[in-house]
């Protein structure tokens, strides 16, 4: 299987813990992209949900094939989000945001009640940080956002270069109207170490270190699909 063809596999087999009458959060990204292409085929075929999109761009491509949508205020509690990860590790834990919705799309997924992670086997990873962490911040304050970032990292025996994201010719900006900084750090030892300090510094909207929010992983590779739990 090429790398489109695993993400198939991975969101089909996601798109069997859908039920009906299901609130879904629906994630963002290539591989949640290919979720809410069968998705739409089995709510063609009569399968009744509602939809929460993380992004703008997934809220486009739901309309676009005619899956029910709300807002979040609308549902504001979900039974089950489904969405991709830029990095997944053997306790569950994530880094996401590499498409920039890591604030709506952490959002959504602490309002559900189980969150299911589909994605290609290269995102499985012993240790966090080869791809580099999304930092949303404010852009009031960016560059001392940015220094109290690099000091905690320090702290934390981390080091890397933390550049804010551009898009064409300027400075990309979340769907929240808000900036990231991607941090390359490298290696993360202590993920939950670093998103609890990150949570304290006042310009930090949101980071993509998902901690104790997936409840499964559904990891495709040529040889098909494997369903991973996390590991204490």
């Amino acid at each position: 299987m090429d790398a489109r063809e695993m993400k198939i596999k991975a969101a089909a087999v996601a798109l069997a813990h859908v039920e009906d009458g299901m609130r879904l959060g629906i994630g963002t990204g290539s591989t949640a992209e290919e979720f809410v292409r069968l998705l739409a085929e089995k709510v063609a075929g009569g399968l009744k949900v509602e939809g929460v999109p993380t992004s703008e761009r997934t809220a486009r491509l739901c309309v676009e094939l005619g899956v029910p949508l709300k807002s979040l205020d609308e549902l504001p509690e979900l039974d089950l989000t489904i969405d991709g990860a830029d990095e997944v590790d053997g306790r569950l834990r994530l880094i996401k945001g590499g498409g920039g919705a890591l604030l709506r799309e952490k959002i959504v997924a602490s309002a559900s009640t189980r969150m299911i992670v589909i994605a290609d086997e290269s995102k499985v990873v012993e240790t966090l940080g080869a791809f580099k962490l999304p930092i949303e911040v404010n852009p009031f304050g960016l560059v001392s956002t940015r220094i109290a970032i690099e000091k905690t990292a320090a702290r934390l025996g981390l080091s890397g270069g933390i550049a804010l994201r551009t898009s064409g010719d300027g400075t990309f900006m979340t769907d929240g109207g808000h900036y990231i900084l991607d941090a390359s750090f490298g290696r993360i030892p202590d993920a939950d170490a670093l998103a609890s300090n990150l949570n304290d510094i006042p310009g930090v909207v949101e980071h993509g270190l998902f901690i104790n929010m997936a409840s499964l992983a559904i990891i495709a590779g040529p040889a098909g699909a494997r369903t991973l739990t996390a590991k204490e």
